[in-house]
């Protein structure tokens, strides 16, 4: 129960900053229809229930499968049973992935069916599997992280020049996408597991990290791979600007509950089962263990479920009438602003993010503090979102021209940098774009394109969820210089 009380604390302090904003500018700026209202209130209840549940069941359910499997997998000592493992669960954990369904559904219907949510998802989920792959050899190898990196992103770079801007808009949004609520514990954890059998303590910690920055740069070079085999060279669509036309406060939620449940079942199937087997033939828990384990995919379930339909019920529509609302009063920079304060809170309300930061915490025994992560974040996002306001509002701005220099600087700067830094920065860029940001943000963008002349709601609005997935890179990795010459500073000092 005091685990309980603690997740909820956690969670208070991260969903009342959006809530106060939305409430202040209905008082202000955009005033809201009061079912609209009500029902975004009723959507962060839902939002602070399910989240303090989801987190309660990752710490008891979702991490330790993920480390007694990275555990199994290391103790087993035979490459190609990593490189099995690690393709059959990047691609089962990644096609289970509800982030990726949504934006996959999103694309779907922008495109009017040209790129189908089926191919989308599986296209992904492959991209991961293999880099997911290639991120367990790196571990059991000790290869450098950094130069990895390097060749990743100098390959979808060469590639990326023969692809269309549509295309582009959309693999960056996808490696956000599917590093959601449900992959980032489990690769965490996997990576954890691998990592720690190893001999070499401090490699072990720096491995702890850098799994889900590479897996996620696997679904970019898929999605890009993919567009020079479409027949359809330069995408374009529509999406319109609906709110639900309904004033009832409880239908949405009714209408949303459904659908959601049946995807989370669909996403934690295959980790179940992946368990089960791992369970037979490998673990061997107790009794006790075992239905610990149980209890938190239990509880993960329920979580997610609530916290999707707070979201999707309650935050969505109001995120684009703000949006909208606001582009409106023709005042950039109050577009600007918001836009940036918006970033700066929403962060603190993603689940994989309480993940990754505590998790940093623990595997550097509190060198490195959760809260100081937290803030380079949040103003990292704050700077995304208010570049993506830029480029909405003046539309010669591309998203070209903020995404080439910021991965040419977060790869140079990777070799300056410590490499537990490294690992943490390229993890974190994938985390921070995860349901809250590829929902209301994403709302909140589509809202300002759709109320500006000029702007193109498909390459502007998936847009967004790849700044927001860049900023982080650079954010933690001058967090990194930062302590790298602190802890200079103090060596001199001392002697």
């Amino acid at each position: 129960m005091n685990v309980l009380l603690e997740k909820l604390k956690e969670v208070l302090f991260a969903v009342i900053p959006v809530t106060v904003i939305v409430l202040i500018l209905n008082f202000t700026f955009t005033p809201l229809d009061h079912h609209l209202l009500v029902r975004f209130l009723l959507g962060a209840f839902f939002i602070i229930i399910g989240l303090t549940i989801f987190l309660f069941g990752v710490d008891i359910g979702i991490t330790p499968i993920g480390t007694l499997m990275g555990n199994a997998l290391a103790k087993s000592n035979k490459v190609w049973i990593v490189g099995l493992a690690g393709l059959i669960l990047g691609f089962f954990i990644s096609i289970a992935e509800p982030d990726l369904h949504i934006l996959a559904g999103q694309v779907q219907a922008v495109t009017a069916g040209v790129l189908s949510q089926t191919s989308i998802v599986v296209v992904v989920s492959v991209g991961i599997a293999v880099l997911l792959t290639l991120g367990l050899f790196r571990i059991v190898y000790n290869q450098p992280l950094n130069k990895m990196l390097t060749l990743i992103y100098l390959l979808i770079l060469v590639i990326g020049i023969f692809s269309s801007s549509g295309f582009i808009a959309i693999a960056f949004d996808a490696s956000g996408a599917t590093t959601g609520a449900l992959t980032v514990p489990f690769m965490l954890a996997l990576a954890y597991g691998v990592s720690s059998l190893k001999k070499n303590g401090a490699a072990s910690e720096e491995d702890s990290f850098g799994l889900v920055g590479l897996a996620s740069s696997g679904a970019i070079l898929a999605v890009i791979i993919m567009s020079l085999f479409s027949k359809t060279r330069e995408l374009s669509g529509s999406l319109e600007f609906r709110i639900s036309q309904s004033t009832s406060i409880f239908a949405p939620f009714m209408n949303q509950l459904p659908g959601i449940a049946k995807n989370i079942i669909l996403a934690l199937l295959p980790l179940l089962l992946t368990f089960l087997v791992f369970q037979t033939l490998s673990f061997r828990l107790s009794g006790r263990a075992f239905k610990k384990i149980m209890k938190g995919l239990l509880y993960t379930f329920i979580g997610l479920v609530l916290f999707l339909t707070g979201v999707n019920a309650g935050f969505m529509d109001v995120g684009s009438m703000v949006g909208y609302r606001l582009a409106l009063l023709e005042q950039p920079w109050i577009v600007f602003l918001i836009g940036f304060t918006l970033g700066l809170v929403v962060i603190l309300a993603e689940p994989a993010v309480y993940v990754l930061t505590t998790q940093i915490e623990n595997v550097t025994t509190g060198y490195v503090k959760r809260k100081i992560v937290l803030f380079a974040l949040s103003l990292g996002v704050g700077c995304a979102v208010t570049f993506s306001m830029v480029r909405i509002i003046i539309p010669r701005v591309q998203l070209w021209h903020f995404l080439l220099p910021g991965y040419i600087i977060s790869i140079a700067i990777s070799y300056v940098v410590p490499s537990l830094f490294v690992g943490i920065a390229f993890d974190a860029g994938g985390v921070a774009s995860g349901p809250m940001t590829a929902t209301f943000i994403l709302a909140f963008a589509q809202g300002v394109a759709e109320a500006t002349e000029g702007a193109n709601v498909l390459i502007d609005g998936f847009g967004v969820i790849a700044m927001v997935a860049l900023t982080p890179l650079i954010a933690l990795q001058v967090l990194g210089l930062i302590y790298k010459i602190k802890s200079q500073k103090e060596v001199v000092d001392h002697e």
